[in-house]
């Protein structure tokens, strides 16, 4: 449930500043707001926890807000976060750099840096942040510190994908265009975070929104490669990755489609994932069988036959999908949607 978590208008005008600094020093990732003209500031926060991602839509007036080493030092719970605005223009600083974000652009920072976010403009600004554990990240993005307190384009692409899918969970709205609940409006007594979503779809949603921003940072840190002729084993496995999770539904996706993509043998395929301890077939089976997991235990697809979810992520055919399903979870895909349902 999207709640509001801090409402100034709630406030005397005299304690705003105040009672939103205390607001933001009890967070788990604590930080502090100052601003030029205290009598005349106002902020409200709405919030909504997705899974393991917490996401918020925040108004401010012209202010600063700052993570200082020391906050760091008194919690830091290794975050990698989104933020864009709606409305008004922001200036993010960290690792040496400043974006000034225009509409729909985005940045990144890193809850373990020092950190400047500024409100920028004249009147009050509207911002969607999301922050997700850099530990659901795949090890790659969690390095992303090239990428900090740089402007990064939200227009089109991934990144549009990205802040759309933000934009409309703090709206209201699921990307298949249903309602969710709306926000229950409650005074701001003590700071503490949003209650979790009470909905089922709050794990779903999460997972998209954990996808997407992993999905960013590797697009954008793919940006910065060097040519295929310079890339390491490294990078090239990072691309091989990405490749395979695009692919997925794919009934043809095999070693030989994944080395062609690549313009690499099969045999040196086969060499780079020696490494892993794992194969190209048994990675993709194993990532085909995670998806189709997560969809039988979804609760908006309860009718989606089961012969149709295994199609939809690349199983030919329904037999070998139960009995890959049954080998690698020790129950059927049938008795796994019945006890997830339960």
């Amino acid at each position: 449930m999207i709640r509001t978590v801090f409402h100034s208008e709630d406030l005397p005008a005299a304690e705003r500043l105040a009672r939103f600094d205390d607001f933001l020093r009890h967070c788990d990732h604590p930080m502090a707001v100052t601003s030029s003209a205290p009598d005349l500031f106002s902020a409200t926060a709405r919030a909504l926890e997705i899974g393991p991602v917490s996401v918020a839509e925040l108004t401010l007036s012209p202010s600063v807000v700052r993570r200082t080493a020391r906050l760091i030092r008194q919690s830091d719970p290794e975050l990698c976060c989104v933020v864009f605005t709606r409305r008004g223009a922001l200036r993010v600083a960290q690792a040496g750099r400043e974006a000034a974000l225009g509409e729909r652009d985005f940045g990144l920072y890193d809850s373990s840096q020092p950190l400047r976010v500024r409100i920028a403009g004249r009147g009050p600004a509207t911002l969607v942040r999301a922050h997700v554990p850099r530990a659901l990240l795949p090890p790659r993005a969690r390095r992303a510190d090239g990428l900090l307190g740089r402007p990064l384009p939200g227009r089109a692409g991934i990144g549009a994908l990205l802040t759309q899918f933000l934009g409309d969970v703090m709206a209201g709205t699921r990307p298949d265009g249903d309602d969710v609940p709306g926000p229950a409006t409650e005074p701001y007594e003590s700071g503490e975070p949003a209650l979790p979503h009470p909905s089922g779809d709050a794990a779903v949603l999460g997972a998209v929104a954990v996808d997407l921003v992993a999905a960013t940072l590797a697009h954008h840190l793919d940006e910065e490669a060097p040519a295929p002729d310079e890339q390491g084993p490294g990078v090239l496995l990072l691309r091989i990755d990405a490749f395979i999770e695009e692919h997925l539904p794919e009934p043809d996706l095999s070693p030989r489609a994944v080395a062609a993509a690549h313009h690499i043998s099969v045999s040196y395929l086969h060499r780079l994932f020696r490494t892993r301890e794992t194969t190209v077939t048994e990675l993709i089976r194993r990532r085909r069988l995670e998806r189709a997991r997560r969809d039988l235990g979804d609760e908006r697809l309860r009718d989606l036959p089961i012969h149709r979810v295994a199609t939809r992520w690349g199983f030919r055919d329904h037999a070998s999908f139960t009995r890959a399903f049954r080998a690698a979870y020790g129950v059927p895909p049938s008795r796994h949607r019945r006890q997830s349902s339960g």
